[in-house]
């Protein structure tokens, strides 16, 4: 599942939140040595159902074998906490 391709505001709007992902991987030539990959996008907490999709095409796909990833999501905005302008004003 990869997120919606909609305006961010839309996205924070259902539930989605940007979310980062730190992917440690052996390397494929020398497996006792570890690379870091840094993933970001939004996404849906707890389950997280786009970094899923996205370290499944990782295990079928590339040679590096995951050793652990860390995952950081905080939610940006809530539908109540937006509201709408009353006045708007310009000034020159």
């Amino acid at each position: 599942m990869q997120a919606p391709h909609r305006p961010v505001k839309d996205l924070r709007l259902e539930g989605y939140r940007l979310t980062t992902a730190e992917i440690l991987y052996h390397l494929p030539d020398y497996p006792s040595l570890l690379q870091t990959y840094v993933w970001q996008d939004y996404d849906l907490a707890p389950k997280f159902p786009v970094l899923a999709k996205f370290l499944s095409f990782w295990e079928e796909n590339l040679e590096g074998r995951l050793h652990s990833v860390k995952v950081g999501s905080k939610k940006i905005i809530t539908g109540d906490e937006i509201r709408h302008a009353a006045v708007q004003l310009h000034l020159h």
